[in-house]
């Protein structure tokens, strides 16, 4: 029983950091000018709105269990929120602004692991032993912040690749065909895990020494 209440509470935590997340690409793309996801109901923190029922649902709860069960498939399967819309026409710098958009979900998630350790610091002085749980939201926004930031389609860095790189529309679609099987092998790379892991637990240390917390 208690492990089915750990795998809960961890979805549940994906849950709240994939709503952050699509919230603030929501959010930035209609004050750059983009009222498509605003007139979708998309800037919201309701989690229905941006939940996919295949990527946000089926397969984390999927890969949870196995993971419980410690099965090596877990690592094979990823999730994903509800994809913001964003129309380029309606932005007046298309470069600039979907930068920002792009940059958006992973500064949310840096927001959100703050006020979750801020909540967690809380919780800790009560007593609380869902202290440990603000944490571990903490990790996993992080994580999925800096997961977002590989430079590869459809994650967030590779908007911002392509417009560094100055990348042809026609080239980033080709790439992007391919995209999930990249992730998937990308993640199976232990040197990424570890950079990954590294850029997570540096800023988690780092945001936990500024408010006091061990």
């Amino acid at each position: 029983m208690g492990a089915v209440v750990d795998i809960l509470l961890l979805y549940l935590c994906l849950i709240i950091v994939i709503t952050f997340h699509e919230a603030g690409h929501a959010w930035v793309a209609w004050k750059c000018g983009d009222p498509t996801a605003k007139s979708q109901g998309r800037v919201s923190l309701n989690p229905i709105v941006h939940l996919d029922p295949v990527g946000t649902v089926a397969l984390p709860l999927l890969a949870l269990a196995l993971a419980a069960g410690h099965s090596a498939f877990a690592g094979f399967i990823i999730g994903w929120g509800r994809p913001v819309p964003v129309n380029p026409r309606n932005l007046s710098r298309p470069r600039l602004h979907d930068s920002l958009i792009s940059l958006a979900g992973p500064g949310m998630n840096i927001a959100l692991a703050f006020l979750a350790l801020l909540l967690g610091k809380g919780l800790l002085m009560a007593g609380s032993s869902l202290a440990i749980t603000a944490v571990q939201l903490a990790q996993i926004s992080l994580f999925l912040g800096f997961f977002n930031l590989l430079p590869v389609p459809p994650l967030d860095g590779s908007h911002l690749l392509k417009h560094f790189t100055g990348m042809s529309d026609e080239r980033y679609f080709q790439i992007a065909r391919y995209g999930f099987l990249i992730i998937i092998l990308l993640i199976q790379i232990p040197a990424v895990l570890d950079l990954l892991d590294f850029a997570t637990m540096t800023t988690l240390r780092g945001m936990s020494v500024v408010m006091g917390l061990r």
